[in-house]
């Protein structure tokens, strides 16, 4: 079960990097029209917090479903960094709840055929890749925003561990 765990803090590691590299951005910046699969970096940020409510959701077996994007997007990255880090914390506190026997337990998701049900573990997996994939694509918007993107690899091996994600291991 640590494996899921380290990968919940891996994640609320490099989205706390990325969006400290957020304060660098010039004012409007966040905002601004980006190249990338969404068109800025505060609507790449909205839409991995909105994924992440949605299986967070499933997981806890919540009940909110599609509802949790029934929201407005968030323009100020530090308040939208403040809810991704208390998503992240939701997840991780998950992750280590989790014993053997959860792991092939399936849960709802809600999708357009209602009797849609995960296993958990193929859950967390994806919610992991598709924070992965989306950050990829806002380091590249950060880029082309003239800030220098954080490195968001050096957490699992103690060789090149950032020292910022030493409190995630402790």
């Amino acid at each position: 079960m640590d494996l899921f765990l380290r990968m919940a803090l891996n994640n609320a590691w490099a989205n706390r990097t990325l969006y400290d590299a957020f304060r660098d951005l010039p004012p409007g910046a966040f905002s601004a029209p980006r190249p990338g699969f969404f068109p800025s970096l505060a609507e790449t940020m909205n839409h991995i917090y909105e994924v992440d409510l949605y299986y967070i959701d499933a997981l806890e077996e919540g009940g909110l479903g599609r509802s949790v994007y029934d929201r407005a997007p968030v323009s100020d990255h530090a308040v939208l960094g403040q809810m991704q880090a208390e998503a992240d914390l939701r997840f991780a506190r998950f992750c280590q709840a989790l014993t053997e026997g959860d792991l092939p337990r399936r849960v709802r998701t809600e999708r357009e055929d209602p009797e849609t049900v995960e296993r958990i573990d193929a859950l967390i997996l994806h919610l992991v890749q598709h924070q992965v994939h989306h950050r990829g694509q806002a380091h590249v918007q950060l880029q082309e925003a003239g800030v220098a993107p954080p490195q968001l690899d050096e957490f699992h091996i103690e060789y090149d561990r950032a020292p910022t994600a030493e409190a995630y291991w402790a």
